[in-house]
């Protein structure tokens, strides 16, 4: 255990514990866009920035990435800190000035509008470059159906090859964490569609609700050995 100071409180905490994650453990909120629990941190948004102390030397750092040491003094909420927040979605507002995630958050760091030149309706997508997608595909679903393409101002989250991506099994875990909700997806009936690729749904064999991509189900039971036929089952119908 470490013993830190966050915002004048002492905390105790495990050793290897992020700042953000003692911070909201004690009940501190830092703002965040590219975290998720449960997914490896990236420090990509810099919106969790915080102030520390250590040895005589104060500075800045991404709080879902710094961990936890013993003696460390942690400000959430300095004026150094809240002009970074500011400066940051200034920046997000800019390239993603029709996301109404990136308003909402820009509006309660109090952020109306930014000072750089926003770009063109054909090219804002919404997408922050957060990167959740990508370590969710990765790390959660144990597939790399999506990555990075590019850089730069041309820095995109895409398929290999910006084609419909062969390994995607239509999960939509990339969608459901997604801060901006910039990763479209549509269930028709027996259908999906997800990355330019068209899934079959699998009909529950009790209820008949159309739940869950064929594809999905087929890669659960090869990964936990479970009975294709007990997953052609709806998880309501299985209880």
């Amino acid at each position: 255990m470490v013993e830190l100071t966050i915002d004048g409180k002492r905390v105790e905490a495990e050793e290897g514990r992020t700042i953000l994650e003692v911070a909201r453990q004690i009940g501190v909120e830092i703002p965040t866009l590219c975290w998720s629990e449960g997914i490896s941190p990236y420090g990509a948004c810099r919106l969790c920035m915080v102030e520390v102390e250590e040895g005589g030397r104060r500075r800045l750092v991404a709080s879902c990435i710094y961990q936890v040491k013993d003696g460390l003094v942690v400000e959430t909420a300095t004026e150094r800190v809240q002009r970074v927040r500011r400066m940051v979605m200034e920046m997000l507002l800019a390239r993603c000035p029709r996301s109404e995630a990136v308003r909402k958050m820009a509006r309660e760091l109090g952020v109306e509008a930014t000072r750089l030149e926003e770009r063109p309706p054909e090219e804002d997508e919404g997408c922050i470059l957060c990167g959740l997608c990508v370590r969710a595909c990765r790390e959660v679903v144990g597939l790399n159906a999506i990555g990075f393409a590019f850089r730069g101002s041309k820095r995109m989250v895409a398929p290999p090859f910006d084609e419909p991506p062969t390994l995607c099994i239509g999960c939509g875990t990339c969608a459901y964490v997604c801060p901006t909700g910039c990763i479209p997806f549509e269930d028709e009936g027996d259908k999906r569609i997800i990355w330019n690729r068209e899934f079959e749904m699998q009909k529950c064999r009790v209820c008949g609700t159309y739940f869950a991509p064929v594809a999905q189900l087929v890669y659960i039971s090869q990964k936990t050995g479970l009975p294709l036929d007990y997953l052609e089952v709806c998880p309501d119908c299985r209880k």
